[in-house]
């Protein structure tokens, strides 16, 4: 099993639908780090909003990013490490982020429309309790802007198996011994 470096601090990232709690939750398990749900400390009136069929807006975004950036720079500063789930949608957003802790490794999970739509129908008819209506599907995609050379970032095809996200990252970020053998 990898073992995660204690600063290491990941956010997956992406649209609604595409998974960002599911393998961020067994990402953190599989880590043995502390998972923080983004969408938890979305202010009362923004879940109103969303809910109702709104799109948010870069201003009433800014107070929701701002909260994260603080959990990220609070995990920073423990050593502890963290997992977020948060949407992350512009790199504006993610820079937001960066200001909690500069080195964030970005989990970008994206997949077409047709496999988004039915995630979330499929999460509204289970009443899952989640708030996030079809609807507002379309205004995500358009706001998303892909990560982008200079990111700390690696894509995850949501369709892949949580579990093969997972392994990859781990993959991807070897255990704090291993770097210290090879050195």
């Amino acid at each position: 099993m990898y073992q995660s470096k204690r600063s290491d601090i990941f956010v997956v990232m992406g649209v609604s639908g595409c998974g960002k709690s599911t393998v961020g939750a067994q990402l953190a398990a599989a880590l043995g780090l502390p998972f923080l749900e983004g969408d938890t400390l979305h202010p009362a009136g923004n879940v109103a909003r969303m809910a109702a069929g709104f799109a948010l807006s870069d201003a009433d975004r800014a107070g929701w990013l701002q909260t994260l950036a603080e959990r990220i720079g609070a995990a920073r500063r423990t050593g502890q490490g963290l997992v977020l789930s948060c949407s992350a949608l512009k790199c504006s957003y993610r820079d937001i982020l960066r200001q909690g802790a500069p080195e964030l490794h970005f989990l970008y999970l994206h997949g077409d429309y047709e496999l988004l739509a039915a995630r979330m129908a499929a999460r509204m008819a289970a009443r899952t309790g989640h708030y996030m209506p079809l609807s507002l599907l379309a205004s995500q995609l358009a706001t998303l802007e892909v990560p982008g050379v200079g990111e700390d970032a690696q894509s995850f095809d949501m369709a892949s198996r949580p579990e093969a996200i997972v392994a990859a990252v781990a993959a991807r970020w070897p255990s704090h011994d291993a770097s210290q053998s090879a050195s």
